[in-house]
């Protein structure tokens, strides 16, 4: 039995979470999300907690189990307290400003960057060198935090470009002069 899978997921009181098949919807104070899982998956809502069941001991049915009961756990904290990933940019001239629902990076390249903030994500630049990325669901978050992160990754050498707060880059010792 898989030991993520079995535990059940607690719905807080301001949460509320509705079963309809294989369909969550979850709703709660920062908004709603809603996804459907694999059908051979079984869903049920029992005393304030969503409990997911697998049909048999079958390699993919194990897999399933644990990825879905970790989705829809994502999805009660999203709703309830939200996501949000820090970038920090390193790199003499590197900075980012907030335009509107754009976000503006220049990162020495000849021109600045402008990114749109995609539905249901937000950016805010607290200071120049740094980015917050927040929103409910957790995978849109991360991935449009990785989108920003792969204009300019960090390199080895100096260690300039655009890390997550707490990153460990590995430096590299350069050239030796003779």
């Amino acid at each position: 039995m898989s030991r993520i899978g079995k535990k059940p997921i607690e719905i807080p009181s301001d949460v509320e979470a509705k079963i309809d098949g294989n369909t969550v919807t979850v709703k709660g104070p920062k908004g709603t999300l809603t996804q459907t899982f694999d059908s051979s998956m079984n869903i049920v809502l029992e005393d304030g907690s969503i409990v997911v069941n697998r049909p048999s001991d079958n390699k993919k049915h194990k897999s399933l189990h644990g990825l879905t009961r970790t989705l829809i756990e994502n999805m009660v904290v999203g709703v309830k307290d939200g996501y949000k990933k820090e970038l920090e940019i390193i790199g003499t001239g590197y900075r980012a400003a907030k335009q509107g629902n754009k976000l503006a990076l220049n990162l020495g390249f000849s021109h600045p960057l402008e990114l749109e903030d995609p539905e249901g994500i937000t950016t805010e630049v607290p200071a120049p060198t740094q980015i917050v990325v927040s929103g409910i669901d957790k995978q849109k978050v991360g991935q449009y935090a990785a989108l920003i992160r792969k204009y300019r990754q960090p390199e080895p050498y100096k260690g300039k470009g655009i890390r997550y707060v707490g990153e460990y880059v590995r430096r590299k010792v350069g050239k030796t002069g003779k």
